[in-house]
């Protein structure tokens, strides 16, 4: 039996501990609209865990079918080039397990939407 399907938001890090706060809020949030999936947060760089160590605990959940969720607003350099690198080394240490990486959440039509909407109603605020 196939253990619960997992999700890695990966977003880039930073220095600053507190730029982690709005993702680990979206983590928290999928994990409520999604109890049947396992969810980690990863980074790029400078924060931690890494892209491997979020894959590497999901598996140790049981999870053998993993979505990484870009959580970018477009397919920067670090989308296109960084991070299928780093996904192919999963792929190697974890043969077994599916592992996609969906497009960068800016390339949705509904973030965008949502974005907009936002925007728009911040000129309200004047």
């Amino acid at each position: 039996m196939r253990g619960k399907s997992g999700v890695v938001l990966f977003a880039h890090g930073s220095r600053d501990p507190r730029w982690a706060e709005p993702f680990e809020r979206l983590r928290d949030q999928l994990v409520a609209q999604r109890p049947d999936a396992n969810v980690s947060l990863a980074f790029l760089e400078l924060m931690t865990p890494s892209l491997a160590d979020a894959v590497d605990a999901l598996v140790a959940q049981g999870s053998a079918d993993i979505t990484v969720v870009p959580v970018f607003l477009g397919q920067g350099g670090h989308v296109r080039r960084d991070l299928p690198v780093l996904v192919d080394a999963c792929r190697a240490a974890h043969p077994g397990v599916t592992l996609r990486v969906s497009a960068a959440i800016g390339e949705d039509a509904a973030v965008i939407q949502a974005l907009a909407t936002y925007c728009a109603g911040e000129l309200d605020r004047r």
